[in-house]
């Protein structure tokens, strides 16, 4: 009893006439000639005597040729060779590699979208998990048989699993970044969903001197809750990430958020300009589709001036990467006091625009960061304006300067300083970043399933 064929066969001729001669059945392009190697595996692989079901026993040659099924390929095997087709077991489960689980398909399509019940997803991935010992026992059989060309168990399930479920409910399997990832645990009989996290980038400004980036747990109880934090487990009591992202977990009812930005200000500094890069991460959201102006409204209600974020575009965790490794050159304004007259800033200004800078690591960090030295360079130092006591100034420098450490000589950890330069000890009474001076182009252009579902 052999197996539907990839191909059809021509029509025969109507009875009683003479038609032409049938055309040969052509194979799939690329198709491999069978070299005697191949051809003694293919043989051996026939006439084996256990039961194997047709897509196990198509798997042991799974990787010759391309653009058949694994039964297909039995079926081309057949007909090059003039071979018999392989009888198939009476009943599936006593299939000795999959016990079944191709026959089973359609259940395990059941199951994953049961999963998935309840969460929106357009793209996906599929994986599985079977005993060990069945994946043992193909290799011996492909080692038996001589073959090279061996598919395994996962790879085949995995793929015919993703092509019953895109048939099902047409949506689209994607290997590098799918909303969702079924896992069939065969052995199990469950099938399980991971949901991966939406991404969205934007750019922030903070005008408010009292504000971390990011959620900055207690010192004195970890996180837990204490007296010294009024049980609250923070050190601050709101965040720029918790005033953007709260609003933005709440819509697509995520689990969770996390914030990457593109370095980070004092607290007690303003973020200006065109605002610092950062990319909101949302953990297991159930809708990943984001009513963008609902959302801006609900981020502006919360920051009530304090902060402000560009509209969000949907993104990827590659974004995240593309963030964290980029080390732009920032501009500051710095007030700082006692004046100091401009006459005397232009005298020093060749001293330190250009010439590397020594700074160890800050008085105000070295509880929690290593004690190191690092070379950094001052780009400009210019004159802004001056009152009575303090002088403004515009500072352009190097990623990761520390500016208030530059200004004021951190007790000589910073050498040269500011101070040290000008003859007299200078204080920073306020700091403000103007400009990140990044140049990021997104390199993960939104995918057709992210413009999508990623904001509306």
């Amino acid at each position: 009893m052999g197996w539907p064929s990839l191909t059809a066969e021509p029509d025969p001729a109507p009875s009683g006439q003479e038609g032409p001669a049938p055309a040969p059945v052509a194979a799939p392009p690329n198709t491999p000639a069978l070299d005697a190697a191949t051809e003694e595996v293919v043989r051996r692989l026939f006439a084996y005597p256990r039961p194997l079901c047709a897509e196990c026993r198509g798997r042991v040659l799974g990787r010759w040729g391309h653009g058949f099924t694994n039964p297909g390929r039995l079926e081309e095997l057949s007909t090059r060779l003039g071979l018999p087709l392989p009888p198939l077991p009476e009943q599936a489960e006593a299939c000795e590699l999959c016990g079944g689980a191709f026959s089973r398909l359609p259940k395990w399509v059941d199951r994953c979208l049961a999963a998935a019940e309840g969460w929106e997803w357009q793209s996906f991935r599929c994986g599985s998990r079977f005993d060990p010992e069945r994946l043992a026992r193909e290799e011996t059989l492909w080692s038996q048989l001589g073959s090279a060309h061996g598919e395994s168990l996962r790879a085949a399930f995995n793929r015919e699993l993703g092509k019953a479920i895109a048939s099902r409910t047409g949506r689209r399997g994607d290997l590098l970044v799918p909303d969702v990832v079924f896992l069939a645990d065969v052995p199990a009989g469950l099938a399980s969903i991971t949901v991966s996290p939406i991404f969205f980038y934007g750019r922030y400004r903070k005008l408010d001197r009292t504000l971390p980036q990011t959620r900055w747990p207690c010192r004195h109880c970890h996180g837990k809750g204490c007296e010294k934090c009024q049980g609250t487990g923070k050190m601050y009591q709101e965040s720029v990430e918790e005033i953007i992202g709260g609003p933005v977990m709440a819509l697509v009812q995520g689990e969770g958020h996390a914030f990457h930005g593109m370095g980070r200000e004092d607290i007690d500094a303003r973020m200006l300009g065109r605002g610092r890069p950062y990319v909101l991460e949302i953990s297991r959201p159930r809708k990943r589709t984001l009513p963008l102006e609902e959302a801006m409204s609900a981020i502006a209600s919360k920051a009530g001036g304090r902060v402000e974020t560009s509209p969000l575009v949907t993104c990827t965790g590659k974004t995240v990467e593309q963030v964290k490794a980029s080390r732009p050159e920032k501009s500051y304004q710095v007030v700082v006091a006692p004046r100091v007259p401009e006459e005397k800033l232009n005298e020093v200004r060749p001293l330190v625009e250009g010439h590397p800078l020594e700074q160890r690591t800050p008085t105000r960090v070295a509880h929690r960061r290593a004690d190191l030295r690092r070379l950094r360079t001052v780009k400009s130092v210019r004159y802004v304006s001056s009152d009575a006591e303090s002088s403004t100034l515009e500072v352009r420098a190097e990623a990761g300067t520390y500016i208030k450490e530059f200004v004021e000589g951190d007790g000589g950890r910073t050498r040269p300083s500011l101070s040290e330069l000008v003859g007299f000890p200078l204080k920073v009474r306020a700091l403000d970043v103007l400009e990140v001076h990044d140049d990021l182009v997104l390199t993960d252009a939104p995918s057709e399933t992210s413009r999508t579902t990623g904001v509306a």
